[in-house]
């Protein structure tokens, strides 16, 4: 099966410091890879390479066999790349329906309902992704009352409101409690596997990483120093030594 995400060589720099260098990757529709690593390592520059966000000072990366590289961040988005972040991003005076529509409105190249979504958009495919995620019970309430975890739900409602072949997640799970860590990888996990979607994700919780991980790439300081199925990457003594740890601290052996 052809790769959806191909990115090869990837180096980029701010002044003197090497952020990125020499970072290659695949993701295969249906498949979640992990790229983790300390603070510094390069993760929020690389995904922020792949989504155009920044441009790389060299190599290449291929969305189902198209260059992308140094597209602008809307150009990406047509192309069927979703995107959630650390810190969510939704309107929180608008309902958790409302922003979904506008997701779709924008994937409907409809913008210019913009100022009126809920009399433009028809709610069935809005209401559709959010029973998808779990959410469709809240779909009148104002996303700045949601809590935490509700509001990544409406996060990867909205990503997924693109029809995505390609889901960058940064620190999905970031500010959730443990259990609704598990809840949401397993969902996005279960959406990404059933409909082919390729999922690169970053995260600090490795219980996460190691629970719904195909495989792992690790950076440390902008270079990749291990990369494969989670077991082995789990065991990589230089994996252990610059992020892991002995095992105490995380409960690994």
């Amino acid at each position: 099966m052809s790769a959806t995400l191909e990115v090869t060589d990837l180096h980029k720099a701010f002044g003197g410091v090497q952020a990125v260098a020499g970072v290659s990757l695949s993701v295969a529709p249906g498949e979640l890879l992990a790229l983790i690593g300390p603070n510094g390592a390069g993760k929020s520059t690389c995904f922020n390479m792949l989504n155009g966000q920044l441009r790389p000072d060299r190599g290449s990366v291929r969305l189902r066999g198209q260059e992308i590289t140094g597209f602008a961040p809307r150009r990406i988005w047509r192309l069927g790349v979703g995107r959630t972040f650390q810190i969510t991003a939704t309107f929180a005076s608008m309902s958790v329906l409302e922003n979904v529509q506008m997701a779709l409105l924008s994937h409907r190249r409809r913008l210019f309902d913009i100022w009126n979504p809920v009399a433009r958009e028809d709610p069935a495919a809005a209401m559709a992704l959010l029973e998808r995620v779990g959410m469709a019970a809240q779909a009148a309430r104002p996303c700045g009352v949601l809590a935490y975890g509700d509001l990544k739900r409406v996060e990867l409602a909205i990503a997924l409101a693109n029809e995505p072949a390609l889901l960058l997640m940064d620190e999905p799970t970031a500010g959730m409690a443990p259990s609704e860590r598990v809840a949401l990888m397993e969902l996005t996990a279960g959406i990404a596997r059933g409909a082919g979607i390729a999922v690169l994700f970053t995260e600090h919780d490795m219980d996460v990483v190691f629970a719904h991980a195909d495989r792992i790439l690790v950076l440390d300081r902008g270079t990749p120093i291990a990369q494969g199925l989670p077991p082995d990457v789990r065991a990589d003594p230089r994996v252990r030594e610059v992020y892991l740890g002995t095992g105490v601290t995380h409960g690994y052996t």
